[in-house]
């Protein structure tokens, strides 16, 4: 947004305007979700809940510890990130990582992270930012692929999930022709993703310290260790008797799956749920055990975090050469 031309005053009320309808907004798309899933029926939930013994204060304790710990790695990841274009403090890192995810918890497929994460930073630096917050996506969604084919391998051999390898080989292959076709088929500037060409992308990768590239790959398998683990401890406090193993097999497919169905934010939940409800039913976990865990889940690793990054959004202030 320009705001050269207007007041100081002015410029405070709609940046104040603007970091309340984002609070409000992300309020009110949490709410929408809880009291709108027709699968899950929120009071039936919430009722379950507490007569469940199994939730005693222990294991809250420790299922916050392990959002805590989730969302401790992924600020340090962002911090070491940045770290090859600027040293931030961790306590910087914090107030961008849950300040981002409030403002972008009702963008389509959290899109507008990449926005609210580069406003935190003058705007010569706002293109690199948003080249950095796709390396730790990326970083992140190659962990989650390479889990979870293994775990899709591994369950179909035990399963026999009736998967045609030869239309999936196939399609595979389709996808990297066009792809291959296109990066080089065409001028290289020309093709373009989030707006910069392969060329600029492919150059800015390469000269980020390899160190850091080897940190931040680090820690996104260590935070997907750690959240993995988190849906195995919700599946046994629900009563469900599966190894760690078993259930490590089914989690890595099903993150697998849910992240590379296309959807609609809209129907973003409805779908990761029926691909968990699909895969945790083939080894005998009923319906609203599994629909439970995912909200759960939830709650703990994007409603929890944003309530907190709603203050950070709130006290906000825009940099240094947009307040002048």
């Amino acid at each position: 947004m320009h705001f050269g031309s207007l007041t100081y005053k002015t410029k405070q009320f709609f940046l104040l305007l603007i970091k309340l309808s984002i609070v409000v907004g992300a309020f009110y798309f949490i709410y929408k979700k809880l009291t709108e899933n027709e699968e899950l029926d929120v009071h039936v939930f919430i009722q379950f809940i507490r007569e469940n013994d199994a939730f005693s204060l222990k294991i809250i304790l420790f299922l916050v510890f392990l959002t805590s710990f989730n969302w401790f790695l992924e600020i340090l990841k962002w911090k070491t990130l940045v770290a090859s274009l600027q040293h931030i403090s961790f306590k910087n890192a914090l107030e961008q990582s849950l300040g981002s995810l409030t403002a972008s918890l009702f963008t389509p497929n959290r899109i507008g992270e990449y926005g609210a994460k580069a406003i935190y930073y003058t705007t010569g630096k706002r293109k690199k930012i948003v080249l950095l917050n796709l390396l730790s996506n990326m970083m992140q969604m190659g962990t989650t692929i390479l889990f979870g084919i293994a775990g899709l391998l591994i369950l179909n051999s035990k399963y026999d999930l009736n998967i045609n390898y030869f239309k999936v080989s196939r399609f595979i292959v389709i996808i990297v022709v066009i792809v291959i076709f296109t990066a080089f088929g065409f001028n290289k500037n020309v093709f373009k993703i989030k707006g910069f060409s392969i060329q600029r992308l492919l150059e800015f990768f390469r000269k980020i310290p390899v160190s850091i590239k080897v940190q931040g790959t680090f820690l996104s398998i260590l935070r997907y260790l750690v959240f993995s683990f988190q849906f195995y401890v919700l599946l046994t406090v629900f009563g469900v008797s599966v190894s760690y193993y078993n259930a490590m097999v089914v989690i890595t497919a099903m993150y697998l799956l849910a992240s590379v169905i296309p959807s609609v934010f809209i129907f973003d939940v409805v779908i990761k749920s029926s691909v968990a409800v699909y895969l945790f039913s083939i080894v005998g976990v009923n319906d609203f055990t599994t629909l439970s865990v995912v909200t759960l889940m939830w709650l703990l690793n994007f409603v929890l975090p944003s309530l907190f990054g709603s203050y950070y959004v709130l006290n906000f202030n825009l940099p240094k050469d947009h307040t002048s």
